[in-house]
């Protein structure tokens, strides 16, 4: 574990020198913002058209969110679970409250989760993706069109870095989510009592304190995808970053957190969270 502490630490460090100048951005597509004024900070192929992975379940707990009334039950289907790789495992029978399906979703990142949701929200899978991308519009975006709610590859699916900033920061000024994404380690109880603890995908939200979210995503086709946002010294952040290989991303995202917020190096370290891994 020492080994990978090191490893990630060098990592992380990779590009940290200064955050002053812009960091160098390798991935295909970013974008950095104020999430309260919604001020583009830096851009770069922002409105390029490409899959966006899991990074889109933020759009599905915005729409579950704001229908309200978390505390209902959700029962699960066989209909639900059949998907992969990422599952929370739920079973058929089972019955979740919309918030726990939530936590698991935006947290470990479910897929089996996702589509429980979407079908307890619409339906189901197909009448959920039109609720999406009629949500999409009325947010403003007109570059993405969602064929599920949890990313999976399908044709005709795809997003881009401005409309997904325009997800996320709806999302970030709902309360209920800002909570949830925050969260850094889950511990998920089954209905048959059972528990089991995940770290929350997000490296930068293990790693430091600044940060409070919020979703990650990958597919072959998306590459690493991760949104995250920061806090510090009166300003909130939101980096979106698509398309960028799994050495860059966790440091390409904490540098334009750090760059956003006008931290330095120095102060990026003070955030650090001990022993994290």
């Amino acid at each position: 574990m020492k080994i990978i502490h090191l490893l990630l630490t060098l990592i992380f460090a990779a590009g940290t020198l200064t955050a002053v100048e812009p960091p160098v951005v390798t991935a295909h597509s970013a974008i950095l913002f104020d999430a309260n004024s919604g001020r583009v900070i830096l851009k770069k192929n922002e409105d390029e058209k490409r899959a966006v992975a899991s990074t889109q379940k933020l759009l599905t707990a915005y729409i579950v969110a704001n229908a309200g009334d978390l505390s209902q039950m959700v029962t699960i289907k066989e209909v639900d679970t059949n998907c992969e790789p990422t599952k929370l495992y739920v079973r058929p029978g089972q019955q979740y409250s919309r918030e726990q399906l939530l936590r698991g979703l935006l947290v470990h990142s479910g897929n089996d989760a996702a589509r429980a949701l979407a079908r307890d929200n619409a339906g189901s899978v197909a009448e959920f993706a039109d609720r999406m991308n009629s949500t999409m519009r009325s947010l403003g975006g007109n570059s993405s069109n969602f064929m599920n709610p949890n990313g999976l590859p399908a044709d005709g699916q795809y997003s881009s870095a401005r409309d997904m900033a325009r997800v996320a920061r709806a999302a970030y000024r709902d309360p209920v989510l800002r909570e949830i994404m925050k969260i850094r380690s889950l511990t998920f109880r089954y209905s048959s009592g059972k528990t089991t603890t995940w770290k929350n995908t997000n490296r930068v939200l293990r790693y430091y304190s600044f940060c409070n979210g919020m979703k990650t995503g990958y597919t072959v086709k998306a590459g690493h995808c991760l949104i995250s946002s920061g806090s510090y010294n009166g300003k909130d952040v939101i980096a979106v970053v698509l398309g960028d290989s799994k050495s860059r991303i966790w440091s390409e995202s904490v540098n334009l957190l750090a760059y956003g917020l006008g931290m330095s190096p120095e102060t990026m370290e003070k955030f650090r969270i001990p022993g994290a891994e």
